[in-house]
């Protein structure tokens, strides 16, 4: 089957849907998950998604 149309999503957002993660400080990750920090909404990493889900990181607005 063809892939012609993964990522379709992606090369909508800015810059790919790439940045800086708030939580970990990397760079040129996608930043693609939401998550509350307080009463306000951030995206972070795959990585840090799954850390704070786990209680390994913790999100600080």
């Amino acid at each position: 089957m063809s892939k012609a149309h993964r990522g379709k999503g992606l090369r909508e957002l800015a810059a790919r849907g790439r940045g800086t993660c708030p939580v970990c400080g990397r760079d040129s990750v996608k930043i693609l998950y939401e998550m509350e920090a307080g009463e306000t909404k951030i995206k972070v990493c795959k990585t840090c998604k799954a850390a704070v889900a786990h209680g390994r990181k913790s999100v600080s607005a």
